[in-house]
């Protein structure tokens, strides 16, 4: 293998720049020459690639985003597309894939994968909720981004006696509520996987306003529901339909996507890439890097796609024993 390609694809996530610089030093280390490939699957079709030289990779291990930029790409939905890609990959000389990107980017993967492309995926979702794999690229950054904003946001709430209802990223999996409500010590997580009771949620808030130190924190993943919403079905719930304490929204939006990539990212993106490298170099193809017992591996990308990854158990144990209030009944 003398040309491998490397794009990055759906939503950004700290650690992916980290990535394509280990995917491109490991390359270059096992004499393989490597293109980036800008704009997601779309600079597949377009021809929009660009050697990767030791200049254009200098200065970005810190940087968030991706320098190869993303995008999500129409073309990929239909197996004509995929076909049409395969083709465009073989006139450009890209003989080797490395796919950096949630789900719907390692569809597209396995896609090209099972035509014939030789194509290693790395998972990159701050949302965590790719299957096989203990952390993806992204999650850690994201979860101490919110961390800090929401300790920032508890001064107010100590100050005023304030509740406040935090809305955070996770589309399908509310790996990012509950795990930054147990380490910002929230009250409350209401997670998509989890049936809520809002009938304890009001009470519990309740009891906080009357009998503690009065704030509370809410973290909603939005994949339940906007927060404006989720605050008309709180206040319904309530006799009179009016809580005593104030209650104030906050929606944190993309902030959460970007920042300095932390150490884990850094070094999980760089052992991805390396892993991902060397996977492709010894003939292994339609699969994923991933985090297993603290270990990186492959594994393969039939086993990842459409499963649906729940909160790991000592998670949801951790939450019960430290008293965050987050539901009742898994939905499967």
């Amino acid at each position: 293998m003398k040309t491998i390609g490397v794009l990055t694809s759906g939503g950004d996530a700290p650690g992916m720049n980290p990535a394509i610089r280990a995917v491109a030093r490991t390359a270059a280390q096992q004499n393989c020459r490597v293109v980036g490939i800008n704009n997601g699957y779309d600079g597949i079709f377009d021809g929009n690639i660009e050697e990767l030289s030791n200049r254009s990779l200098a200065s970005i291990i810190d940087r968030g985003g991706t320098i190869l930029q993303s995008s999500r790409c129409k073309r990929m939905y239909s197996p004509e597309g995929v076909d049409a890609a395969r083709a465009r990959l073989v006139e450009l000389g890209i003989q080797g894939l490395v796919v950096i990107g949630g789900d719907g980017s390692l569809t597209g993967a396995r896609e090209l994968a099972r035509r014939g492309t030789p194509v290693v995926g790395i998972p990159a979702s701050i949302d965590n909720d790719l299957f096989g794999t203990e952390m993806a690229i992204g999650v850690d950054t994201a979860t101490n981004t919110i961390m800090q904003l929401v300790d920032r946001i508890r001064d107010t709430a100590r100050s005023h006696r304030r509740c406040f209802l935090i809305e955070v990223m996770g589309r399908n999996s509310g790996y990012l509520a509950l795990a930054t409500a147990i380490s910002s010590g929230a009250s409350v997580a209401v997670i998509p996987e989890f049936r809520y009771n809002m009938e304890n949620i009001v009470s519990l808030l309740h009891k906080r306003y009357e009998e503690y130190r009065g704030n509370s924190i809410v973290m909603l993943a939005e994949g339940v529901c906007g927060a404006e919403a989720f605050m008309e079905r709180m206040q319904e719930a309530v006799p009179g339909g009016e809580f005593e304490q104030e209650i104030r929204i906050t929606v944190l939006g993309h902030v959460q996507r970007g920042g300095v990539p932390t150490h884990f990212d850094r070094m999980l993106g760089a052992r991805f890439g390396e892993l991902a490298v060397m996977g492709l170099l010894q003939q292994e193809t339609g699969c994923m890097t991933a985090l297993a017992k603290g270990r990186t591996t492959l594994i393969d990308l039939d086993q990842v796609i459409g499963k649906k990854k729940h909160p790991a158990p000592e998670i949801l144990r951790l939450a019960r024993n430290l008293k965050v209030e987050f539901g009742d009944t898994v939905e499967l």
